[in-house]
Order: structure tokens, then sequence, then C-alpha cells
């Protein structure tokens, strides 16, 4: 079984078919999965399909690929590229009635500065729009075979929220790994440097907290001394 951030997965056999089971402790991420599953059934997108769903749990079908972690730096460039159609795919879909509003950045500024975390340029860009969001999408949730991806899995945090924050947020994140990503995935996708690069702050800051609360503390004395080098 592999333990997640916010649940349990492992696989299940039935009648010689493999699959996903999925628990996760939080009924709010565990309702927004099913939720974002459903909304997403026939759209085209590489999804699990739900076979299951009971308090707490979720069966799913076993979607082929390896994480885009899984492979060499260039490799795992290439995928997060090929990765922003489907990005953008998502954010061009009908907004289904009852997706979960997005992060409060206005809290995550506040929370953030009373924590004393270290001096960012913390400023909410101008919205780009409300729009079908992943919430979390990163190389771990992100499958591909043969160069191709085949799957985005892990829908427990899709929201209605800015195309351009999801986006800059995923592009950031690959940033800590491998500088290249950013502009990687921001070009493939197709939008703008500089627009992205504004969001960077509360992403990082929104990270920071996650780690100051949730650890583990060597992750949160890293980002921390990452930020108190902003904006190098």
């Amino acid at each position: 079984m592999r333990q997640g951030a916010v649940g349990q997965v492992r696989l299940v056999e039935r009648d010689g078919r493999s699959f996903v089971e999925k628990r996760m402790p939080d009924a709010r991420r565990h309702d927004t999965e099913v939720f974002a599953l459903r909304a997403l059934a026939g759209s085209g997108l590489p999804v699990p399909e739900l076979v299951t769903v009971e308090p707490g749990s979720i069966l799913m079908t076993l979607m082929p690929g390896e994480r885009l972690d899984s492979g060499s730096a260039d490799e795992r460039i290439e995928l997060l590229a090929a990765s922003a159609p489907l990005l953008r795919s998502l954010h061009e879909l009908p907004v289904p009635d009852g997706l979960p509003s997005a992060p409060d950045d206005q809290a995550i500024i506040r929370r953030y500065r009373e924590a004393d975390g270290p001096p960012l340029p913390l400023a909410i860009p101008p919205s780009a729009g409300a729009v079908f969001s992943h919430g979390d999408w990163t190389d771990g949730n992100v499958l591909a075979v043969d160069g191709a991806i085949t799957a985005i899995i892990d829908w427990e945090a899709a929201h209605l929220g800015d195309p351009l924050r999801e986006l800059s947020r995923a592009a950031w994140g690959a940033s800590l790994k491998d500088e290249r990503s950013f502009d990687a995935l921001i070009d493939a996708y197709g939008a703008d440097r500089e627009a992205a690069r504004a969001w960077v702050p509360i992403h990082a800051a929104e990270l920071w907290l996650w780690f100051a609360e949730a650890g583990p503390p060597e992750y949160l004395a890293d980002l921390t001394e990452r930020l108190r080098r902003w904006p190098d």
C-alpha cells in the first residue's frame, strides 16, 4: 500500500482485473475526487473511471503508465510539456455546478505573515477567470508510457480556480527540481511567462505553510532557506 499525503492507495485484484482503491479520511477531499471524476467521465481526458464509491473509499480503474518523476530529468521536462495541452483542455471544459471554490489567497497571505515566514513580495495578480482546475498538477499525478501522457490522477483538490494560477503552481513546483521546467510548461501551455511568474510568491507561501503545519521539518528548513534568498 502506498501512503499518500492525504490518504492511502493500494492495488486490488477482482475477477482477474486490477483496480485502485483509495481511502481518504478527509470527507471533503473524498467527495471532491468523486465529484470531479464523475464530471470528467466522457470528457476525453485520460482519468480513472469510478467503479464503486463508499464513505471514505473509492475503487477506480487502474490507469497505465509511470509517474513523470520516474524518468530522467530531460524526459520529465519533455513529458511535463506534453501534459500542458491536457491542462489547457481541462481549463476549456464547461464548469460543472458544485465544484469547490478556489484557495483563499488573501487568507494564505495573512496566515503566512502571521507565521513569520521569510519576506516575500505577496500580492494577488489580476484574475484570468475561473475554470475547472485539477488543484495539484504535478509530475507525481501525471502518468506516461513511451513518451505519451496516459493518465491524470488524484483529483481530490479539484476546484473552480484561476487557470494561470494553476499553471503557474504546476510550473513552479516542477522548477524546484529543475529550473528549466517552468518555462517549458508555461510555453507549452501557451501562456505569458511573466504573468505566470507573478503568482509564484503565493505558491511559495502556500507550500511553506503546508510544510510548517504538516512537515517534514527538513523540507520546511530547505524551503525557508530558499525563500530567504528570494528572488534568486
